[in-house]
């Protein structure tokens, strides 16, 4: 919420184990659930008592949650190795995970920066190709800064002039990043350290002296991972003086609003992005650096719609916005005007389909754009006349497009679900895109195939799923199969590639990706049809597109599992509760589980903008009735769960995860497991090390190797 993702096994590997179905059969083999800490405790929400006998597990650190949490890891790892197809899975995990991986290469002062993995490295190693140097270098190799790899680089800064690296570093996959600088010719720290940042990035200033950058103040002592984060500022920091030297550069009235800060690539403007929530709807503010003490211009200063800066040209402004455009519009704005409402001239009027990006690079417009989840290219000229379009390899995701204006080339980096990650370059005057660096995967292509289909929702509401699966696959109903969707936030699902799902296809099983609404695949339209009051849509197009997969003989529901993350995991949870009887497995990760004390923690009073909150009695209303955690349906046969979360992370407290799980287990009344795999020294996701990425899947899959059997044969 800057610069800051073959060959079958054979029948002896299959999916399908002998006895196939869910883990435990029968009374004797049914899992004794560790005992958790309970509390007598009763809230009241507006005359509605709901009780919360696991509010202990809300501390992570108190000896009675360390002992459960020692408990479910040790039932859970006890559980999932005893898996037979676990060793098998686990290398062909490794052995799939071992390729090159590249980000896309972002210049500046001549140099190319960027990042390389080669294949099982825990983090990807940060290399710089000097000006006229004939091969990269190593500029930072974040593997020495832990044993364990779980020290991440959480995002770069680079100088105008190509010199000087700001970069961020998180541990144990928590949100907090700190920020350090490092010469670039001598691949040394300058001493320059900056704590308590969060969702920033810094935005240096032309002539490469410093840096503006958002920053918190300091937590508790104890609460770094659960306090309530708020009073977001920005300040401004010269190279070689201390934090504590900063210049304070702006502060907002409301403790909640949070800031996003560039400098336009002509170094004239700084450009404050201020938000309300994550709702993306934002302020747009101005300064011009050229005049010595120039106040902010207060451009758009109301949340009414989202603003995205461009680029600029003198006193004119480029900015890609959603005003009076739902799906999007590139517009200008002179920043010299004296009128009190800004005039917005078309430059790239609102099209059938959403306007993902602009980039300003080489005297021209590359646009991004998104049709039915997958994106498309195409070159524009500064009058927004339309060029050429650059030829994709197949319906997948772009990203990158960094330059500046004299830049005759970019790069980007194009994804399917069966293409890995591939870096292009692209010559801006004949639109063509060449590889750069090709990742070589163990895998053959070509034996898959993607389809997209559309379904119809409760309501008759068109949503989009594209199925990935082995040619030639059998619709006879048998078919394994894996369910994941998200749902919100105004994020699409768009094709990537995982190595996870691949392993989990070329084993015979079917990988299906719902765009629900919730997200952006169609616009601000789609995204407010599956928030605040109307988050049940976004239940309603999940539970359509497992119906659909059944009626349509892909799967049946002893073989469907559902998958999916954060509010993909709240979308788990909610669905499982309400149509049990249509899954043989789920695997909620990291899920906002307690929609009635979600704003408590971290970042979570963000989320109200997208969910509501319980403190309001009319959002109560339509928040308790979906909650994951308060709607399990106790003495109810639950098929097999395994719930994934982290002791660290701090956007998503493991306290959602852990009264779910003991919730469920104490409700299950069937046979099947409830699991919950807790990791240590890690977070929400990012910065997690390979080993631990393997180590995960690897359980994952075997749990379902386990709970949903394999393919008739």
């Amino acid at each position: 919420m800057n610069h800051a993702t073959s060959r079958s096994f054979g029948l002896c590997l299959s999916l399908a184990l002998s006895t196939g179905g869910a883990l435990a059969g029968d009374a004797a083999t049914r899992p004794a659930y560790p005992k958790a800490p309970r509390a007598d405790q009763v809230d009241d929400y507006h005359g509605t008592r709901v009780a919360d006998p696991f509010r202990p597990l809300e501390d992570p650190d108190a000896p009675a949650t360390r002992a459960w949490i020692d408990a479910e890891n040790a039932l859970t790892r006890s559980t999932l190795d005893a898996i037979p197809e676990r060793p098998a899975l686990e290398r062909r995990l490794t052995k799939l995970w071992n390729y090159e991986r590249f980000t896309t290469p972002v210049r500046e002062g001549g140099r190319l920066f960027y990042s390389r993995n080669d294949g099982l490295q825990n983090q990807a190693v940060l290399y710089v190709v000097d000006v006229g140097g004939a091969a990269p270098r190593v500029l930072l190799d974040p593997n020495v800064l832990s044993k364990d790899g779980t020290v991440a680089l959480s995002g770069i800064a680079i100088s105008r002039d190509g010199k000087t690296l700001a970069y961020g570093v998180a541990s144990g996959g928590s949100d907090w990043q700190e920020w350090r600088v490092l010469d670039v010719a001598s691949s040394r720290d300058t001493g320059d350290v900056l704590k308590w940042i969060k969702f920033s990035a810094p935005a240096f200033t032309k002539d490469g002296r410093g840096f503006y950058y958002a920053r918190y103040d300091a937590p508790a002592s104890g609460r770094e991972l659960d306090a309530v984060v708020k009073n977001q500022k920005i300040f401004f920091h010269r190279l070689g003086s201390p934090q504590a030297s900063d210049v304070l550069v702006h502060a907002s009235e409301d403790p909640g609003f949070l800031h996003q800060v560039r400098v336009s690539l002509d170094g004239r403007w700084l450009v404050l992005s201020i938000s309300r929530g994550s709702s993306g709807k934002n302020r747009l503010w101005v300064k011009d650096l050229s005049r010595e003490g120039a106040p902010f211009l207060k451009l758009f200063d109301d949340f009414s719609s989202r603003w995205a800066w461009v680029d600029s040209e003198g006193t004119t402004a480029y900015l890609r916005t959603d005003r009076d455009a739902p799906r999007g519009r590139l517009v200008s704005v002179n920043l010299a005007a004296t009128a009190a409402t800004p005039v917005l001239v078309d430059v790239i009027r609102e099209g059938d389909a959403v306007l993902r990006s602009v980039h300003a690079v080489g005297g021209r417009f590359v646009v991004v754009t998104m049709r039915d989840a997958s994106e498309r290219v195409r070159i524009y000229g500064r009058d927004g006349k339309p060029g050429k379009e650059i030829a994709l390899p197949v319906l997948g995701t772009v990203s990158g497009f960094s330059g500046r204006r004299p830049d005759a080339d970019t790069f980007f980096t194009f994804a399917s679900f069966t293409v890995p990650s591939t870096v292009y370059r692209l010559n801006l005057a004949s639109a063509t895109a060449t590889v750069f660096q090709r990742p070589r995967v163990d895998f053959d292509p070509a034996a898959f195939e993607t389809k997209e289909i559309f379904y119809s929702s409760k309501d008759g509401t068109k949503v989009p799923m594209f199925l990935v699966a082995k040619k030639g696959i059998a619709w006879d109903g048998t078919n394994p199969t894996l369910l994941t969707a998200y749902g919100g936030f105004n994020v699409p699902e768009l094709p990537s590639f995982s190595v996870k799902y691949l392993a989990f296809v070329e084993r015979g099983g079917v990988f299906a990706q719902a765009c629900l609404r919730g997200g952006s695949e169609y616009g601000e339209e789609w995204h407010k049809g599956g928030m605040l009051e109307k988050k049940q849509n976004v239940f309603d197009d999940f539970a359509a597109a497992a119906r659909w997969l059944i009626q349509n003989k892909v799967t049946s529901a002893k073989k469907l599992a559902i998958a999916g993350g954060s509010n993909g995991g709240l979308l788990v949870g909610a669905v499982l509760n309400q149509h049990p009887e249509l899954f043989g497995a789920a695997l909620p990760a990291v899920g906002v589980m307690d929609m009635l004390r979600f704003q408590k923690f971290t970042i979570g009073w963000a989320w109200t903008s997208e969910y509501g909150s319980a403190e309001n009695a009319e959002q109560f209303k339509f928040i308790y009735p979906y909650s994951p955690l308060h709607n399990i349906r106790k003495g109810f046969a639950y098929p097999p769960v395994l719930i994934t979360t982290a002791d660290h992370d701090d956007r998503v407290v493991p306290a959602h995860s852990f009264k779910y799980a003991a919730t469920l287990q104490e409700a299950q009344a069937g046979e099947a497991p409830v699991l919950i795999r807790i990791e240590t020294r890690a977070g929400h996701g990012a910065g997690k090390p390979t080993s631990k990425l393997i180590d995960e899947a690897t359980d994952q899959l075997a749990f379902l190797a386990k709970a949903l059997g394999g393919p008739a044969r």
